[in-house]
């Protein structure tokens, strides 16, 4: 009889790098903060606010993710970006490859402002909106660090996301990872693939499991809020890790809280 081993779900050096970096997190941004974490969910106990309009959806979820990751009290402005140029340009007729901004930007201006962007095109996907603010708010956040993420700063944009992960929002991350609908309107239709992030569904949801085992959450809590093609995902990270130390050794990371000078 022949047995066949499993593929694991990431590479070994995509593995460490995660390891690495929630060593990283847990460094730096864990201690209190991170045992008061929860798991972020899509639920109204979660996100209870009556969204009237699109700027009241933008800047209530705003500063409801902002609460969520313990930053309410971090000053910045959301600002939105300018409208993507429509690629339908006549009835049957698009225009390839044209230009649409990011989701979300962050940055710092001279003056010290923090500014946070964001697409309006994402306006009504709250699943997207929401991971958009936790991937900039978790910028925000590391770019605090006293030590560069795993591999450097430019690695900084694939740390950033683990990150937002770390502060509780990795369902959300992960079910936002890429997307593929149908749209329809008055002269068109068809279907349209979109993908946000820097890492995989798979690496996403790795993280998650990583999540999931530090903050001891049982795997129902995120399953039934996951899309159907990442549960079996899920299920596979967390007996994955659960076969190895992975857990303990990262449970086992010092905090080093910043001391005030």
């Amino acid at each position: 009889m022949l047995f066949f081993k499993t593929k694991p779900l990431l590479s070994e050096q995509d593995q460490q790098f995660q390891i690495a970096t929630f060593k990283w997190l847990l460094k730096y941004f864990g201690g209190q903060d991170f045992v008061d974490t929860k798991l972020i969910l899509p639920i109204r106990e979660h996100f209870p606010q009556k969204l009237d309009d699109n700027d009241d959806a933008a800047e209530k979820t705003f500063e409801q993710v902002k609460a969520h990751a313990g930053l309410e009290k971090w000053p910045c402005k959301l600002v939105a970006q300018d409208e993507d140029i429509d690629p339908v340009v006549a009835p049957a007729l698009a225009v390839s490859g044209a230009p649409g901004g990011p989701m979300g930007t962050f940055g710092v201006e001279e003056n010290n402002e923090t500014i946070i962007t964001y697409n309006p095109a994402i306006i009504g996907q709250p699943v997207q909106l929401i991971a958009t603010f936790a991937h900039e708010l978790a910028h925000y956040l590391t770019g605090t660090s006293r030590e560069e993420p795993p591999g450097g700063w430019e690695n900084w944009e694939f740390a950033t996301d683990i990150s937002a992960t770390f502060m509780g929002f990795g369902v959300f991350m992960a079910n936002s990872a890429s997307n593929f609908q149908q749209y329809t309107n008055v002269d068109s239709q068809g279907w349209k693939y979109s993908r946000s992030g820097y890492l995989s569904e798979a690496e996403h949801i790795y993280a998650l499991a990583l999540f999931m085992g530090l903050r001891s959450i049982p795997l129902e809590d995120a399953l039934s809020h996951l899309k159907p093609g990442l549960k079996k995902l899920l299920k596979k990270a967390v007996k994955e890790i659960g076969k190895t130390n992975i857990i303990k050794e990262l449970c086992e990371i010092e905090f080093e809280p910043v001391v005030p000078t």
